[in-house]
């Protein structure tokens, strides 16, 4: 059986093609953002891992299209680190990310983040002045009649309450919100697994308000192994199948493994949905190495995929999953991933 996505779950879906913008011609490093965020480091032994923490004043993600929490900057095993940031700079004026003169990345600020970061779809958005929510960052202002675009960057108007929890391998973020009929408490857990190169994010939802919350949330899988990404395979434990393949001499796509026959140029950037994965939560499985390397990572969750896009250009490579979410009042889901790296 084939999973059919519901129509009530297009606010999810991504832009269908990148904003157009001009040149930018003023920016800052990347390692100056870092250097100016705070930040908070977690280790089993075998992994290390750096993440900036939710802070609307000084942290390193003050975005709106992104959860705020449980940004990793990075993540070493064995001395490979699997994720930082695929951009170079950074410039609040950039809708998703351009390139500057100089050919470098240039973010915006809705999309210069890190790791495996997630985007839940807005909830009770309507193209009027007025507010909505996004699980993750806050109440948001709509401030005229324009279709909601995730690349655009909202007001926050509220935040909610936000605590934050450590231990040596793990961090925990929490974030409370209320705002007309819509509420909820929203756990998010970060766990170093011990004695294992194993990262498991958990999620705990649960529906405080007077209003149900449908929504889907997907992983956008910054993925940093090799750059160009010449030779990676990512592979499925179903047949892919998709109705805008990328160009044949970039990728090679033969039942459930896609490969990339060289390294991506500067400015290229492919963006494509594939299918074939059923509405069993088996399917939410894949593997992102480099043979020449050894170099990967193993990503399993526990629910069906809903929707499943790639994207890469020539500094990261992304396997975004989707899943949906529908809560009535006082229910709560919990869900989670699990990420296993291998290193030579």
């Amino acid at each position: 059986m084939r999973y059919v996505i519901l129509a009530g779950l297009v606010l999810a879906l991504p832009a269908a093609a990148q904003p157009e913008q001009p040149v930018p011609t003023a920016s800052t490093a990347v390692e100056d953002a870092l250097a100016a965020a705070p930040h908070l480091d977690i280790s089993n032994g075998l992994i290390t891992a750096r993440i900036a923490p939710p802070d609307l004043t000084r942290g390193f993600y003050r975005g709106t299209r992104f959860d705020q929490a449980g940004v990793i900057t990075s993540l070493t095993f064995k001395g490979r680190n699997f994720y930082g940031p695929w951009f170079d700079r950074v410039a609040p004026e950039v809708l998703d990310y351009a390139y500057d003169a100089q050919g470098r990345v240039v973010g915006g600020p809705d999309s210069a983040t890190s790791g495996p970061v997630e985007e839940f779809a807005p909830l009770g958005f309507e193209a009027k002045a007025g507010t909505f929510v996004k699980i993750g960052v806050g109440v948001l202002r709509q401030p005229d009649t324009q279709a909601y675009d995730h690349y655009r960057h909202y007001e926050i108007v509220d935040g909610g309450r936000r605590a934050t929890k450590t231990t040596r391998d793990s961090i925990t973020f929490t974030q409370a919100l209320s705002s007309n009929g819509t509420a909820f408490i929203y756990e998010k857990t970060l766990r170093l697994m011990p004695g294992k190169p194993e990262l498991v994010i958990e999620h705990r939802l649960k529906n405080t308000g007077s209003k149900p919350i449908n929504t889907t949330v997907y992983d956008h899988n910054f993925l940093k192994i090799k750059d160009g990404n010449a030779g990676i395979r990512v592979t499925f434990p179903f047949s892919v199948a998709t109705a805008s393949p990328p160009p044949a001499e970039l990728m090679r796509i033969d039942g459930g493994t896609l490969t990339y026959l060289r390294p991506m140029k500067n400015r290229e950037r492919i963006s494509f949905l594939i299918t074939g994965f059923s509405n069993d939560a088996k399917d939410y499985d894949f593997t992102v190495e480099d043979p020449a390397s050894g170099a990967g990572v193993r990503v399993q969750g526990d629910h069906p995929i809903t929707r499943l896009n790639i994207f890469s250009i020539d500094k990261v490579q992304a396997v975004e999953p989707y899943i949906a979410i529908d809560l009535s009042p006082g229910t709560e889901k919990i869900w989670r991933y699990a990420y296993s790296f291998i290193a030579p």
